[in-house]
């Protein structure tokens, strides 16, 4: 069999090709006893030394970005450093555990389970938690999954959800998955809930309200007791979207501001990997009255111990076993570590980091007063402000949303930036701020991928290195 180099394709010399001169071709004779139909003449594959290997990909990492590399102020994402003793705990040979193996024998990673339950209930002040959802998005559908069967259990089949025009995309997709219609509320002046047209909206059909607080321009709802009578008068639940729950850690509940359900994004606010298509986590915290309604398996303490059960009105499985195992074994070990001072700490820090930020930039800042993340006005288009922020070595905000604010550049440094690298992106902004048009449409100039064809990206995407020849 004849062993070949790697190549992108295989009429033209002229074409790029990686490491080619680090590549070689050689045969081996090779004997088989499969049929001849399955045996190939040959077979392209990379000959390169240990070496050269790890300096290909020690190259590569070198173009990206990332947390460890400098601030990364997403908005609304929370883009938290993940401690790495974290993950040396959830590596611990004794957290492998097969879900199948006997209750009897997995005791230790039950009773894990039976304490994450407990400190997110009394951190977001709900009586019973699910740790099942994969993540935040399927947090929130399982979320008002819940909200509907508990109606339905009631004899009340309602067809509406209320959400706020500057909620997150996946309160809308995740109100019409369940079979509700949408009624999208607009926000004040003030950019809170605009009170008198939330009770225009309320009505006998409204199953909840979706509600994140504060919200994505970082404002708390200063009529959240309001809120919450209006929505409740009117026999509906009141749903919160955890996205930006680290602005309230240990200074403030979801609970005792009357919400009935929420969902927890542990990556965000517990430090675990932003999954990017991955695993992730999104516990769902209930009221007393709505536990029965959780998915199975729930766990719960027993006299000898803990075990699995199915709650008596349960909506079913939304994930396989209790969910993913590892990523709430990082949670968990974060919030212990943190403890209930750490914990209230970081949103201490939280809220200041944004605020210090704020106060350093150019650009104006239509609301406020704001908590862990603002909204800028971009004067220019926002995307553009972005890819020339790249040029100076930072991680740009998130660009055009929400809506609310003209070329929205949506800020969050979290807890974990001191002054330095604060100070570092400030003066990002305000270079950016401070350059002419034409410099700002060029860029990104120092990156390792220049500016690309977006729409042509989004329409015709090219999947494949081996589509590079149908140039």
């Amino acid at each position: 069999m004849k062993y070949e180099q790697a190549r992108w394709t295989d009429d033209s010399e002229e074409l790029y090709e990686p490491l080619l001169s680090e590549k070689h071709t050689r045969e081996v004779e090779v004997e088989s006893d499969l049929p001849d139909h399955l045996i190939r003449d040959s077979v392209d594959l990379p000959d390169l030394s240990e070496p050269e290997l790890a300096r290909h990909y020690t190259r590569l990492s070198q173009m990206n970005y990332g947390v460890e590399t400098g601030p990364f102020p997403l908005g609304s994402c929370t883009m938290k450093y993940n401690p790495k003793f974290a993950d040396d705990v959830a590596a611990h040979p004794k957290a492998a555990t097969h879900p199948e193996r006997p209750a009897s024998t997995r005791q230790g990673t039950l009773e894990l389970r039976y304490h994450l339950q407990d400190v997110l209930g009394r951190i977001g002040g709900m009586d019973a938690v699910t740790l099942q959802p994969p993540a935040g998005a399927a947090g929130e559908f399982t979320g008002i999954l819940v909200a509907k069967a508990y109606h339905q259990s009631q004899g009340d089949d309602r067809s509406e959800v209320i959400v706020p025009d500057s909620a997150h995309g996946t309160n809308f997709a995740t109100a019409a998955m369940a079979g509700y219609d949408v009624v999208t509320l607009p926000g004040a002046d003030d950019g809170r809930v605009d009170m008198e047209a939330l009770e225009a909206a309320v009505s006998e059909e409204t199953a909840a309200l979706m509600l994140t607080n504060p919200n994505t321009l970082g404002l708390f709802e200063r009529d959240i007791e309001a809120i919450a009578e209006l929505v409740h008068d009117a026999g509906g639940l009141l749903y919160y979207d955890g996205a930006n729950l680290n602005a309230l850690l240990g200074r403030a509940r979801p609970g005792d501001m009357g919400f009935d359900i929420m969902h927890y994004n542990v990556h965000k606010t517990f430090a675990t990997p932003h999954g990017g298509g991955g695993p992730g986590a999104g516990p769902v915290g209930v009221c007393e009255r709505l536990a029965e309604f959780l998915p199975d398996p729930h766990v719960r303490k027993t006299n000898g111990g803990f075990e699995e059960y199915a709650p008596e009105q349960s909506v079913g499985k939304v994930h396989g076993y209790g969910g993913n195992w590892l990523v709430l074994v990082r949670a968990y070990a974060y919030i212990a570590r943190l403890g209930d001072a750490g914990l209230s700490d970081a949103s201490a820090k939280a809220v200041l980091n944004a605020n210090y930020l704020a106060s350093q930039i150019d650009y104006d800042i239509p609301f406020g007063p704001f908590h862990h993340e603002f909204v800028a006005s971009a004067d220019e288009d926002a995307a553009d402000v972005a890819k020339r922020m790249l040029d100076y070595g930072v991680h740009p905000p998130t660009t055009k949303w929400p809506e609310a604010v003209p070329e929205a550049l949506m800020t969050e440094p979290t807890e974990i930036e001191n002054r330095r690298s604060l100070d570092q992106l400030a003066t990002a902004f305000d270079a950016v701020a401070n350059e002419d048009i034409d410099t700002i449409e060029q860029a990104p100039e120092n990156t390792a991928a220049r500016r690309i064809d977006q729409v042509t990206a989004a329409r015709s995407p090219r999947l494949s290195w081996q589509a590079l020849d149908e140039e």
